[in-house]
């Protein structure tokens, strides 16, 4: 049996509208390519919206929430897992991820992206500025940044074709 490709999708409880209708197209556009959407599960910003994006066009869609009851998931979660470990649940997140999107967060978002590095996972950035620290990421081919949905979609297939 052929495992699924797991995206998974970082961002900030709180978001812009512009960036809560971008992950809510990411997720949409995960769902159509098959994959499966995880993120961090809780029913705020970027995580409600790529859920959301990704159940209503019929995917996937896991939670790794930071509590040990699922009272904060996103209704959109469909496979809420849960943790009790708070923020060392973003290891989970990256570690079972083939790929990570950041979307626009604040530092819980930098931990992830930090983490994913670490672990030599590909790191896709929607919209998201780093800064020149990841310049190096950049030329070892580990990370990418990207403006819309459609080149997430793209730099998502260039690092699953390297797999």
């Amino acid at each position: 049996m052929k495992r699924p490709v797991i995206i998974g999708v970082m961002g900030g409880g709180s978001a812009t509208a512009a960036d809560m209708a971008d992950a809510y197209f990411l997720g949409q556009r995960i769902a159509g390519e098959g994959w499966v959407l995880l993120n961090g599960g809780r029913n705020a910003g970027i995580m409600a919206a790529s859920a959301k994006g990704a159940a209503e066009a019929g995917g996937l869609t896991i939670g790794i929430l930071p509590d040990d009851h699922d009272r904060h998931a996103a209704p959109h979660v469909q496979i809420p897992v849960l943790t009790g470990i708070g923020s060392a649940r973003n290891c989970i997140n990256i570690l079972t991820s083939h790929v990570v999107v950041a979307c626009a967060g604040g530092m819980g978002t930098l931990s992830e992206i930090a983490l994913a590095l670490k672990y030599g996972r590909p790191v896709v950035l929607l919209n998201f500025r780093g800064g020149d620290f990841f310049e190096g990421y950049a030329d070892r081919g580990l990370i990418r940044s990207v403006e819309t949905v459609a080149e997430t979609a793209g730099a998502i297939k260039t690092f699953l074709s390297r797999r």
